[in-house]
């Protein structure tokens, strides 16, 4: 990046980096063998509920449903989400969490505490808070934002 850089490219840049490097470090650390698009999908469906349709996750993950059906797959083997007839289409599927999902999710939770420790410790509580208003804008604003 150089000065002459538009500060919103500097502040997606800077973001899409942290990104790269934030999952190279989880991917370590995740237990019960989980990667990272498993974590990821787990965590969205305790944000967004359970009930979704693998299309609804391909949407909102901007991949393919092949991508979504084969995470579904490894998770539904390993008894962390259950996938049920979706009342109003025979055809389509829903996704709903396990017990044993959440716990996963929530073991990964403790995982990632762990794994930032050495760097929220010297920053605290205070910068964190601080970006969450601004990061989470900006996330709800690229959502609606979609094609």
């Amino acid at each position: 990046m150089t000065t002459a850089d538009p500060v919103v490219f500097a502040v997606f840049n800077e973001i899409g980096i942290i990104d790269q490097l934030a999952q190279a470090r989880l991917a370590k650390v995740l237990p019960d063998g989980l990667l990272v698009p498993h974590f990821t999908l787990l965590n969205h469906l305790v944000r967004v509920g359970d009930g979704r349709s693998p299309v609804d996750i391909a949407r909102a993950f901007q991949i393919t449903k092949g991508a979504v059906t084969n995470t579904l797959q490894r998770l539904e083997s390993r008894g962390l989400v259950r996938l049920a007839p979706d009342p109003d289409d025979g055809r389509a599927k829903r996704v709903f969490l396990t017990p044993a999902g959440r716990a996963a999710r929530e073991r990964c939770i403790e995982a990632v505490a762990d794994l930032f420790a050495d760097i929220h410790g010297p920053l605290g509580d205070g910068p964190f808070a601080a970006a969450l208003p601004f990061l989470r804008d900006l996330r709800q604003r690229l959502d609606k934002a979609r094609d």
